[in-house]
């Protein structure tokens, strides 16, 4: 019976393991089950799969930069949404430091929700 291979995880700079692609796809699937307890409160849909978000990176030691937009720049909850999504990126357990980034371009498009939020809202 063949010995047991010993795997050696490469430390980050700080210390830490660094995460393989599938670890990094299983966090950001923690975070984005997060981002979905919030919603646009004039809208019944969380903001994830209403397409707010646009991007998420991860890095090895589990800091999370969030990349999102609103539905109009005169958006009425402009000064909470974006806290309340940094927030709920801080309720993931492991997160490190989280950073969000509110951008503009490209704007928001009803596009860019989900199949499911359309069928809510009798879009599709």
């Amino acid at each position: 019976m063949p010995k047991p291979v010993a795997v050696r995880e490469e430390p980050s700079e700080v210390g830490s393991p660094k995460m393989n692609t599938i670890q990094k796809s299983l966090f950001e699937a923690e975070i984005v089950e997060q981002i979905r307890t919030v919603f646009d409160p004039e809208i019944p849909i969380n903001v994830y799969d209403l397409g707010l978000i646009y991007d998420i990176q991860i890095d090895d030691d589990k800091n999370a930069h969030v990349l999102m937009t609103l539905t109009s720049p005169s958006c009425p909850v402009a000064g909470s949404l974006p806290g309340e999504v940094e927030t709920a990126v801080r309720n993931t357990e492991g997160i490190g430091k989280v950073s969000l980034e509110l951008t503009w371009d490209p704007p928001f498009t009803i596009e860019m929700m989900s199949e499911e939020a359309k069928l809510i809202l009798g879009l599709d």
